[in-house]
């Protein structure tokens, strides 16, 4: 039977030092010795023939790494059944002592998942942002802005102008057009927007280039288009301010990994967001002045929130006993369109963090009725 010694320490971090007796080891060590032996190539003997003794001798310092990096693993979650410790990363070993033949003694370093006590969530007071209307300004920008990319493309024909020494088309008549799709234009090979000149303003065929029936057809699509927009985004503000209240009456001692990997995620959104302006995210931080670990300073204030904020969130759907099943996991995985990313949730991980998400994303739901109501 093994030993444990558990010490709890500061922000979640625990230490579990155990002995295992030999005897406990043992049957690991057969067991591994076994299955390493078929792969050894020893003179004088076939592949896996080789005798067990001379095996070992051969394997050295190999066979106690695999060992240990099987029971090591095994003798932590032996150690922790029956206590109050989740461990919320993966633990890091440190060998003490161990001799074949003798006992071994080892210490994991974990982090345990944090207490988390939330306040009276039920009494959150949010007002629900006020619908902006959508004015014909907004509407009519959209527009200038469409027409203006639009003839960009659409050049006027300078032969037929009559103006001398300017470009000529290979194919009179045969200009690109831009489709109208969710308020962005985007270039279309058809031919329905072919034109030889161009009008001074927007017009029923810069209209039905863009894929409207008419100039009015257009800014109605463009007007339900800012809508929803703002429909949208007055929803993210009101769970914005929701999740605000819950991290407020949150308390809880922050891992620091956690901070970690709340700063490491903000980082990738910041990548993306350079990529997306055309920069590499080196060049960016010389633009701004500032090195990788100034950024991640100033972020820090932030990503505590938004880690207290995401725990208190899951202390409620905890306390509201908010859970997922396997169906509707499953309901959520057949959605994927893409088989590459689909195959990634056959792993148990990506579904734990799937099922986790549409845990959280239900309590928003559940919280968000609380407070209508």
């Amino acid at each position: 039977m093994i030993a444990k010694n558990i010490v709890k320490q500061p922000k979640s971090i625990v230490e579990v030092t155990i002995t295992v007796p030999w005897s406990d080891l043992q049957v690991t060590w057969d067991a591994t010795l076994q299955r390493m032996a078929g792969e050894v190539e020893l003179s004088g003997f076939r592949k896996g023939q080789a005798p067990l003794p001379m095996v070992e001798g051969q394997l050295g310092v190999k066979l106690q790494d695999e060992v240990l990096k099987v029971a090591m693993p095994n003798f932590l979650i032996e150690a922790l059944k029956g206590t109050d410790i989740i461990p919320i990363d993966y633990p890091k070993y440190d060998l003490v002592s161990f001799v074949k033949g003798q006992q071994l003694q080892f210490k994991a370093t974990i982090t345990n998942r944090p207490a988390v006590t939330v306040g009276n969530y039920k009494t959150i007071k949010v007002a629900r942002p006020a619908p902006k209307s959508v004015t014909e300004e907004e509407v009519q920008k959209v527009i200038d802005d469409l027409f203006k990319r639009w003839q960009t493309r659409n050049p006027i024909n300078k032969q037929d102008s009559g103006v001398a020494g300017a470009p000529q088309n290979d194919k009179a008549g045969q200009t690109g057009s831009i489709s109208f799709q969710g308020g962005n234009p985007s270039a279309s090979s058809g031919p329905a927007a072919s034109v030889n000149g161009q009008a001074d303003a927007p017009n029923d065929e810069f209209a039905k280039a863009m894929g409207a029936l008419s100039l009015s057809d257009l800014k109605s699509k463009i007007r339900k288009d800012l809508e929803s927009n703002v429909t949208y985004n007055n929803e993210l503000d009101f769970e914005e301010a929701i999740l605000q209240e819950v991290e407020k009456m949150t308390t809880v001692e922050l891992p620091e990994i956690l901070i970690q990997d709340e700063l490491n995620r903000m980082l990738v959104s910041l990548q993306r967001r350079v990529a997306d302006m055309g920069l590499l995210l080196e060049d960016y931080l010389k633009s701004q002045g500032k090195t990788l670990e100034q950024i991640k300073s100033e972020w820090r204030v932030q990503a505590e929130k938004n880690v207290r904020m995401e725990l208190g969130l899951a202390e409620v759907a905890r306390m509201e006993n908010v859970t997922i099943s396997d169906n509707e996991l499953q309901a959520e995985v057949d959605k994927i369109q893409d088989n590459k990313v689909k195959q990634q949730f056959e792993a148990q991980e990506p579904r734990l963090h799937l099922r986790h998400a549409l845990r959280q994303t239900r309590t928003l739901d559940l919280l968000k009725k609380m407070v209508g109501g």
